[in-house]
């Protein structure tokens, strides 16, 4: 299992002044069966915007899935195994169904990671180095990198023998093709 992220979640008091709610390892993680070695953490996730902060509920408190909800965001970070570890023997349906989202596969693609979803993403490389794929394109990412994902066919691949973690907030977005 991967590395764990500690996660604080703030809020407000009986008294209406803030406070930490929540300080600890992050409590909704989990690797992906088919492709040993990939670490999905998620950290919050929104229902609508603007987002209600009102109350103490864990808004990650809930199945892990690749999607925000509608008018909704995902905070998550995952750590990316080596290819070399994975990648040869690894089921992208099976991967992608685990979180809800088998309709997301490329098909026809060799790639097991590469996939589309009506976001718009936003990543940063925290550690590590990872290859964000495309279909006409790719571009080495290292830590500090920002990537802007728009809603295009996609894949990441790490192509180093050290792991990758990248953080993500997917935005909702409207689909490109109704």
């Amino acid at each position: 299992m991967g590395q764990q992220v500690r996660r604080v979640v703030t809020g407000h008091n009986a008294q209406g002044r803030s406070c930490i709610l929540k300080d600890g390892p992050a409590p909704n993680s989990m690797e992906m069966a088919s492709m040993p070695g990939l670490l999905v953490t998620d950290l919050w996730e929104t229902k609508d915007a603007p987002a209600d902060n009102r109350g103490d509920q864990d808004n990650a408190d809930r199945p892990i899935r690749l999607e925000p909800p509608p008018k909704g965001t995902v905070f998550r970070v995952v750590e990316f195994p080596p290819d070399s570890t994975w990648k040869d023997s690894a089921s992208g349906l099976e991967g992608f169904d685990s979180i809800g989202a088998g309709h997301a596969v490329a098909e026809g693609s060799d790639d097991p990671m590469m996939h589309v979803t009506t976001t718009t993403d936003y990543a940063i490389v925290l550690e590590g180095e990872v290859w964000a794929v495309l279909e006409e394109d790719e571009t080495c990412l290292k830590a500090g990198d920002v990537l802007v994902q728009r809603g295009t066919m996609h894949s990441w691949s790490v192509r180093t023998d050290h792991p990758a973690r990248v953080a993500f907030i997917l935005v909702n977005a409207a689909p490109l093709h109704p």
